[in-house]
């Protein structure tokens, strides 16, 4: 993952990035636009479900004095700001609809015009956009426009989650704690045996965000050259329940379609409903999966 965001970084090409909360998908643009030749220009940062859906269109192509009630003077939006930069739309899936056509037609003219406006700008932005849902689901759902998906997905990048890439725990929390070394004058050399023990254990379902928390925590109880156990906070104290390994028995007189019925809710059980994992485990495409789920009527736990 990490070499394709630097292959893709030197270009000019759109990119999604998706994965769950926490799993550090601004990090990875950050570091992409800092690689690129627009790295002396700004990033700006739009975190599209943060604002009404009266307001987002405000936020990202900026409005005219008088275009709405309290529009007292002319505002510049994000994608004039990021004039020459890259712009990341995150959380991009919770554009309403209609802001959705609106940011289509900027991706394919690159040009825009203000909320009440006349005058169209061109406007010179790489675009990154981020989301926690799955994209092919988010089509499905009707929450993501397909043309606005196929628009994105110039250049995809999944950010698995960290349960699915416990290999580089170490590498983070070193990257962690220098930071926080740095930021708090500490010295702290790294983290003891049983306190690693404890941090592979653990699930982490907040992801990398979690992780740094954690050792953030960690660094600013510390007051000895490595991290404890007692510096660790409760919940990582806890001894890990014991998982029972999913039992796939079939009968004779199974049929091959009742087999596959179980074998993919099995496989989804233990992703948690993560679709684009279960396809990596069953050895399909995600877009197989999908079929293979509307051939069967399946319906994972969560509700979609």
């Amino acid at each position: 993952m990490l070499s394709k965001s630097e292959q893709v970084a030197p270009t000019d090409s759109t990119v999604l990035i998706y994965g769950e909360t926490g799993t550090g998908k601004e990090l990875i643009a950050r570091a992409i636009h800092d690689r690129s030749v627009r790295r002396h220009r700004p990033l700006v940062r739009v975190d599209c479900g943060a604002f009404s859906a009266g307001l987002v269109e405000s936020e990202l192509f900026g409005h005219v004095k008088g275009a709405f009630t309290g529009a007292i003077e002319k505002r510049i939006g994000r994608f004039e700001l990021a004039d020459g930069g890259t712009i990341l739309l995150d959380e991009v899936g919770e554009l309403p609809l209609e802001t959705q056509v609106k940011l289509l037609r900027v991706l394919q003219e690159r040009k825009f015009r203000r909320l009440g406006g006349r005058q169209e700008q061109s406007v010179d932005v790489r675009v990154i956009a981020a989301t926690n849902l799955d994209p092919v689901e988010a089509v499905q759902k009707g929450k993501l426009r397909e043309d606005l998906y196929y628009r994105l997905n110039v250049f995809a990048l999944r950010l698995p989650a960290l349960r699915e890439r416990m290999e580089d725990l170490p590498l983070l929390i070193q990257a962690f704690v220098s930071e926080f070394n740095a930021r708090n004058q500490k010295s702290i050399t790294g983290v003891d045996l049983q306190a690693m023990r404890m941090l592979e254990q653990y699930g982490w379902p907040g992801n990398i965000r979690e992780l740094r928390n954690v050792i953030e925590r960690a660094t600013i109880l510390s007051a000895g050259p490595f991290i404890e156990p007692r510096h660790l906070p409760p919940m990582l104290s806890k001894e890990p329940a014991p998982r029972s390994q999913p039992q796939f028995a079939l009968a004779p007189g199974t049929t091959v379609e009742e087999a596959e019925r179980r074998l993919i809710m099995m496989t989804l059980e233990h992703t948690r409903d993560n679709k684009t994992r279960a396809a990596e485990i069953l050895g399909i495409s995600l877009k197989t999966l999908h079929n293979k789920l509307n051939k069967l009527r399946l319906r994972p736990k969560k509700s979609e």
